[in-house]
């Protein structure tokens, strides 16, 4: 005999997580919608607990671009001890770096204080639809089936499961070439000395990604000299450099573009590395995804060797953690009331009209084993994300935010990262919850007032002008 479908009703309902979904439940509780936020895994955070630095804060020039929720999980982690701050890479980017294991309390005290409705191990397995509008989510976890009801539905979902499932077009990775960027898995060491590997960068330089931004006027000498400065154990290791490329025609080391090594404590000199993949996987695809794993974890151990035998700084280091869950860089991309372009990111265009969130990263397409194509924004600048591009085509109550955003494969690869992604959860959520308010809402999430929408965003501490 069938169980009975439990059916609850919310004003905001927020599929995923991750960045850009802790961004929109924020958003939409702060603006006095009753939200809940639904997440197919254990914890919530996604990206924001793996260790991996937060990209997409800070444009190249180091202008802050993203405020509001960003700020708020950052103060957290600061009250908590675990906020090391924006940092420079003395390659192209400025990063935030902070402790992953504080985060993951950080965005739990935030969204419990929000008074944020949490429903984890649940997956999205069904979207309910009437006509045009999205009636209902259907939820499956151990308890069963539920139907939850939202008058507004985000999909932050990362693959658009929910706009796919409501009759959302869409696009994945480069369908010509059948290119999908590679998944990849964070690893933390501890135990790092920064003197030593800083004193590395300086006197070997030729083994690292320095002084790419041509703007800054500094030479690679230069560049590692102001690393060296900076004493935070940041370094970022490249194909083309000597070291990496010898250890991979070795063996003793697996084929990618990079080794990015990041601070994440200071008090257990613990980093994160960024540097494991496999290409071209459609991480839709949950076999060939699941039979990634032992391959991603062989190349964590392949690394941390590598690290501790030849790199200065890890001789006494040890393996300290690994993220929770493999990191997806590109899947779907819905098909949007406005497509974001590659030329929107390298121009630093601006919507002053439109706007609702700020992008800062740089067009970064990783490939398979060692490619990699990277170009800087103009003037390393930013560019703003139109509430436009949230809104899937087709659908009246819906809207997306994050990895799914309505892009070119070119654009997703800046606006994929987590800066990003919170910035236009909180532009989502914000949406979500002036609609889901109103007294005579028409249904339709096109009929947002968005100079009014602009308005909240700015005074709940949104960044959208001022910026190079």
């Amino acid at each position: 005999m069938g169980r009975r479908i439990r059916q609850d009703d919310y004003d905001v309902v927020v599929i995923g997580a991750g960045a850009a979904g802790i961004g929109a439940a924020l958003a939409a509780a702060h603006n006095g919608a009753r939200t809940i936020l639904i997440e197919a895994g254990p914890m919530i955070g996604g990206e924001l607990i793996s260790g991996v630095p937060i990209d997409g804060c800070l444009s190249t020039a180091g202008e802050w671009v993203v405020g509001g929720v960003a700020r708020e999980l950052f103060d957290e982690c600061d009250r908590l001890g675990g906020y090391i701050g924006a940092i420079n890479d003395y390659r192209s980017l400025n990063v935030v770096a902070l402790d992953p294991e504080v985060m993951k309390v950080a965005v739990v005290n935030l969204v419990s204080t929000a008074g944020v409705a949490l429903l984890l191990y649940s997956l999205a397995d069904d979207v309910v639809v009437d006509g045009t509008r999205v009636d209902g989510v259907l939820v499956r976890n151990k308890s069963g089936r539920a139907l939850l009801r939202g008058k507004v539905v985000v999909d932050c979902s990362g693959d658009a499961d929910v706009a796919i499932g409501a009759g959302a077009a869409f696009a994945i990775g480069d369908a010509e070439a059948g290119d999908l960027q590679p998944v990849s898995l964070v690893f933390r060491m501890q135990g790092v000395e920064a003197r030593p590997l800083l004193d590395f960068v300086r006197a070997h330089p030729e083994h690292f990604g320095l002084a790419e931004y041509a703007d800054k006027r500094m030479t690679v000498a230069d560049a590692a000299a102001a690393l060296h400065a900076q004493g935070l154990a940041k370094a970022f290791l490249v194909a083309d450099g000597p070291l990496m490329r010898q250890a991979i025609v070795r063996g003793d080391l697996h084929r990618s573009s990079m080794i990015a090594i990041t601070p994440v404590s200071l008090a257990r000199k613990e980093v994160s590395v960024n540097t494991t993949r496999v290409g071209n996987l459609d991480a839709t695809d949950t076999d060939r995804l699941s039979a990634a794993l032992p391959d991603l974890v062989a190349q964590v151990w392949q690394c941390a060797t590598f690290l501790q035998r030849y790199v200065p700084g890890f001789e006494k280091a040890v393996y300290s953690g690994l993220a929770p869950r493999i990191g997806i860089r590109e899947t779907r991309r819905v098909v949007g009331e406005y497509v974001l372009t590659g030329e929107d990111i390298l121009n630093a265009r601006k919507r002053p009209e439109d706007g609702v969130a700020k992008g800062a990263h740089e067009l970064d397409i990783h490939g398979s084993g060692v490619a990699h194509t990277r170009r800087t924004i103009k003037e390393g600048g930013s560019y703003d994300i139109p509430y436009g591009a949230l809104i899937p085509r087709g659908v009246r109550n819906l809207l997306v935010a994050g990895r799914c955003v309505s892009s070119t494969r070119e654009a997703l690869s800046s606006a994929r990262v987590m800066g990003t992604c919170l910035a236009m959860g909180q532009a989502a959520g914000t949406a979500a919850a002036l609609c889901a308010t109103a007294n005579a809402w028409s249904g339709d999430v096109r009929s947002v007032d968005v100079r009014r929408l602009r308005e909240v965003l700015r005074a709940q501490g949104a960044v959208l002008d001022g910026t190079r």
